[in-house]
């Protein structure tokens, strides 16, 4: 934490004018190295993404538990109330994509605005749809139309969070900050998937999503965009374009350049993103097709909203003790974490093809916590293991549930092609689509034993820290603004340094000066 006249700082030579001063006060014209700050406004920040995540987080998992009834209540097919899942995911697609672009040029203050607009509107035009006197088909019509601006709301609180993280904690609490944040989706879709059932008929369901999606508005003026100092190095840097980690991946970046990525690197985020895609996509078709997987096996909507619902808060509990862990004692085992988490996951899901039976209720809820458990903690070290090997942030964190979303619609769209017909045994059984399920996360868990997952920004982030002199200090001043060690070493030598040092090992280099 920075003295009282000294503050945490970026590169002087953004900033010329930047005085420098001593404990003799004595004013220095050479680059002086930063102390980095904290600052406790960065947790009223936090709360905003978890408010505003928790309730974009429950459209797209709210008709599943009661996909029958909406069914009955709309004279709708049940594949057309999957779509009203389905369409979040497919919206999901090019809008996270979009949202490094716009986070780049306008911050992340103005995107969570943008965020909170389209969750409002989405409310109430998916509650229009409800109106009894229109017909099947404009009222359908509605609450897809309220489902699409869900769509591009949801993407905002996920994609942003590594970035907010990165920009607002240091090594001691950013995994912990990136966890909290990504998992408050997919906990509101539990919440979702609980309280849908339990709230009165179908129509009345959609008019309490509504109510929801207003009453958490005025979270979004408890987020800001960036401190005036940052928390690390890496926190003072510019974000890398989206653009330019497309480039790195496939090759097209030379050695020099901030955004490249080392062949072994490259091939770490390839896998990183299949397996976050396969596990997000798994649990996304979960959360649509809950009531088509266990009602016909006998289980009643509540009883499958349960299921769903145990899956992702069991993993939220385990999260939030283990996620700590991360940033203070297993701050280097992002890959060993992966590698044991994985396949227990993997095997979970393809438990379910013999567990999905009738009065199995509590091996179904075990397999379901422990799925949980494995799942939801992959969720903060894919995506701070995606920040690490990209040196990116808010471009990997956007690749990263682009592939979970993509990867969800297949499952649910190739699944619901399985449910098996009227004569079956149960009658629209979805064993073919389990049984799918189950090997598809298989063979994608088969590829953590090629992980390597060396953590190039936090080591970066770490050998910066280390040459932070304590007896000098750096006075108020714009953010990025970057000076000399104690020993006279500038900033640019230690880059100079560690990017000698880094590419020797793994080829990959310190994150790019802001501009």
């Amino acid at each position: 934490m920075a003295q009282p006249h000294a503050i945490s700082s970026a590169h002087s030579d953004l900033y010329p004018d930047a005085k420098i001063t001593d404990s003799n006060h004595v004013e220095e014209e050479n680059e002086q190295l930063p102390v980095y700050r904290l600052y406790k406004r960065r947790f009223t920040g936090l709360a905003g993404f978890i408010l505003l995540g928790l309730v974009t987080g429950m459209p797209w998992a709210w008709f599943g538990p009661i996909s029958t009834n909406v069914a009955r209540a709309f004279h709708i097919s049940v594949n057309q109330v999957n779509w009203l899942g389905n369409i979040i995911s497919c919206v999901y697609l090019p809008v996270s994509l979009l949202v490094p672009v716009v986070c780049s040029r306008f911050g992340i203050r103005r995107c969570a605005e943008v965020g909170v607009v389209t969750l409002l509107i989405s409310g109430w035009v998916r509650y229009a749809g409800t109106i009894t006197s229109l017909s099947s088909e404009s009222a359908y019509t509605l609450l897809i139309l309220g489902q699409f601006f869900s769509a591009i709301s949801q993407p905002i609180f996920q994609v942003l969070g590594p970035k907010y993280s990165e920009m607002w904690f240091d090594l001691k609490g950013r995994t912990t900050a990136t966890m909290v944040i990504a998992i408050a989706n997919p906990v509101g879709g539990a919440i979702g998937q609980m309280i849908s059932p339990l709230v009165g008929t179908a129509r009345e369901s959609i008019l309490v999503l509504a109510i929801i999606s207003t009453v958490v508005v005025p979270a979004v003026f408890l987020i800001q965009s960036e401190p005036k100092t940052p928390p690390t190095y890496a926190g003072s840097k510019a974000s890398q374009s989206l653009y330019s980690l497309l480039c790195a991946m496939v090759g097209k970046v030379s050695p020099g350049d901030p955004a490249y990525m080392a062949p072994r690197e490259r091939v770490d985020f390839t896998i990183n993103t299949i397996l976050f895609g396969v596990l997000v996509g798994a649990a996304n078709a979960l959360s649509i097709l809950s009531a088509q997987y266990f009602e016909p096996e006998g289980y009643s909507d509540t009883i499958s909203g349960l299921f769903g619902a145990t899956l992702l808060l069991s993993g939220v509990i385990t999260g939030v003790i283990i996620a700590p862990l991360f940033d203070r004692v297993l701050t280097h085992h992002l890959g060993i974490t992966l590698k044991i988490l994985v396949p227990i996951a993997a095997g979970g899901w393809l438990s379910l093809i013999w567990a999905v039976k009738p009065d199995n209720t509590g091996g179904i809820f075990a397999i379901m916590a422990i799925i949980g458990i494995c799942s939801l903690i992959m969720l903060p070290v894919g995506l701070e293991l995606g920040a690490e090997v990209t040196r990116n942030a808010s471009g990997s964190a956007a690749i990263l549930w682009c592939s979970g979303n993509a990867f969800g619609i297949i499952f649910i769209i190739a699944e619901g092609a399985l449910r098996a017909s009227a004569t079956a045994s149960p009658p629209y059984n979805m064993r073919a689509a389990l049984v799918l399920h189950g090997v598809i996360v298989m063979v994608a868990g088969a590829l953590v034993v090629f992980v390597r997952a060396k953590q190039a920004r936090r080591e970066m982030d770490e050998r910066m820290a280390q040459h932070a002199d304590p007896n000098r200090h750096v006075e108020a001043m714009p953010m990025d603004t970057l000076g000399t060690a104690s020993s006279g070493q500038s900033i640019k030598s230690i880059e100079k340094e560690e990017r000698g040092s880094i590419q020797d090992k793994d080829n990959s280099i310190p994150l790019p000066e802001k501009r």
